[in-house]
Parts: C-alpha cells; structure tokens; sequence
C-alpha cells in the first residue's frame, strides 16, 4: 500500500489545484481552487477554451460578472471528476469588506444553483480576516458553507470555529517559509513550525468539541503532509499526490482526537479588540496574511485583464 493510501485510511484527501484532468488519478474526495491555480490554468492550451467560450456566452456582462461565471464554470468541471465539494474563492479585493464578501458569496452559490449544483457541494473560500470571518458567519446561517483561507494562527482559527464556519484552510507552508526566512533553519518533521502551528488549531477544535472542519493547506513537502496524518482533511497539490503515490515507505496516523481531548490547554474568549492585538502580535500570520492577499489580488487582476482580452 503506497503512502497517499495509507495517508487515506486517516484522513480525507482534498486535490489543491484548477487542473481537473490532473486530478483524476488520484481520487481525491473534495478539491480547492483559488484565483492563482485559475489563473495558472486558463493558461494552458486545454482550459483556455472554457474561458473563451464564458466570455461568449456572457458577453455584454461585467469582467465581475465573467470572472465569477468562470470560477463557477472551473468547479462545474471539478465536480465531475470528485464525488465531494469543491472550494470556490471570493474576489481577494474583497477581504475587508463584509457586505461585499457575503454578496460574492451568493452570487457565487446562486451560479452554481443555476447550473444544477447543490450547495452542498459548493465551499465559498473567504481570506480569514475580521472581515471574512463575519461575513462567513452570516453566510453559514443561510446555508452557504465557507471554508476561510490565509490562516496562519490559533486566534484566526478560534474567531472561524466561534463563528460556526464549515472549514478552515490553515496553511503549513507559508509558516515554514517565514521560519527558514528568519531563522536561517530548514525545519524538518515534527519541529516544522507550520506543522506545529495546525497541530495546535486540530488539539483546540478536539478539545473543544468544534464542529469546523481542519483542512491542512499548501505543503512544500511530503515530510509536512506525513507529520499531519489524522486531520480532517488535507488539500494537496498533484505533484505533491504523485510522490505520496509513488512511496511505499509506511505511514502512521499522527493526530489523534483522544490525545487531543486529554490536552492541557485553555479556552480563549475573542472579540474584535482581542483578536486583532492577537494577530498584530504574531509577526508571521499578520505579514503572511498580508502578503497572501495582496498575492491573490495581484492574480485577480491578471484574471481580469485575460477576461477583458477574449471579451
């Protein structure tokens, strides 16, 4: 049995990519996108139909409009291929803004709707500010699930579980990054500190009793995704599921929700005030959190700017 299979056994693997033909051979259960693995896509010779023939068939409508017909077009095509939820992702420029979050977010599930999609199989990706954590709150008391992306810390973790969210994306290795950036040390196993950092958020939810899913995200190795066999779910990109695919190197569950129950650990009560002296006081998840957003806007405005040419 190779390492993705026995990965398997413990947790439910998630494909971390816009390329839906890459994904079947590795039968993941749910997939993710965001604005840069669109983007990355409608590059290719093969996707960049889709984006020509959404351009056509919405001509005369705003590139907003277009773009949020594509993202929706790109998980039409995922859902074929997996038998779970796919991850669709709100406009980045949109991360400080509640109303506008909450509003993408409908029309994104009112889209999918359209074209005969369950909500049910739809996530809406929000950047894990104030801002995205409330707007996720209302959206989930309509039945619009959320999973909130760019999070880097116990605190942003907390604020999504409190608000009921369906999901959290807690990121591994853009923590490592910052780490072997600052400290000179390339973390290995166990004492990569983006490990630590989802192992700490999975032994608070199962402490706890949170409901909120913990999906693992961005890996830059398969020593990161061996270290968290047992979370929930873990969203892999597909060259990361081929090396799995290709070990047969034997793999042991890591986090256990007993272990985790038996934790000496403190509940923590957040409100604005304190959840942003929080964050402002960890270095990393505020510079990774800013830098993840301007990054996913960046890549927005390439989207739209392809959009605009076809148009």
């Amino acid at each position: 049995m190779n390492q993705l299979e026995q990965l398997k056994q413990y947790t439910t693997i998630v494909a971390d990519t816009g390329d839906f033909q890459s994904i079947k051979a590795f039968a993941p259960q749910d997939a993710t996108t965001n604005p840069s693995l669109i983007l990355k896509a409608v590059q290719k010779d093969e996707y960049r139909p889709i984006m020509e023939k959404v351009a056509r068939d919405h001509a005369g409508k705003s590139t907003n409009e277009i773009v949020d017909h594509l993202l929706v077009a790109f998980g039409q095509e995922i859902l074929k291929v997996i038998p779970g939820r796919v991850s669709t992702e709100t406009d980045a420029r949109l991360s400080f803004d509640t109303e506008g979050s909450i509003e993408k977010g409908r029309t994104l599930i009112r889209l999918y709707e359209a074209a005969g999609i369950s909500r049910d199989r739809v996530l809406i990706k929000i950047a894990s500010t104030w801002e995205g954590i409330r707007a996720a709150q209302v959206l989930e008391k309509e039945g619009i699930h959320c999973n909130l992306t760019l999070l880097f810390s116990l605190p942003q973790a907390i604020a999504c579980a409190d608000a009921r969210v369906q999901l959290i994306s807690p990121f591994v290795g853009r923590i490592y990054d910052w780490y072997k950036k600052s400290t000179g040390t390339d973390y290995t196993g166990a004492d990569d500190p983006g490990v630590q950092s989802v192992k700490r958020i999975y032994t608070y939810y199962r402490k706890f009793d949170y409901a909120t899913e913990v999906m693992g995200a961005s890996f830059r190795n398969t020593s990161q995704i061996i270290e968290l066999a047992g979370c929930d779910l873990l969203t892999i990109s597909p060259e990361l599921l081929q090396k799995l695919a290709e070990s047969d190197a034997p793999l042991a569950r890591k986090l256990v929700p007993a272990e985790a129950k038996n934790a000496d650990i403190v509940k923590l009560t957040l409100d604005e005030k304190t959840f942003r002296s929080l964050l402002n006081d960890d270095a990393m998840a505020t510079e990774k959190l800013a830098e993840g957003i301007r990054a996913f806007c960046v890549d927005a405005v390439k989207l739209d700017k392809l959009i605009e040419s076809v148009k």
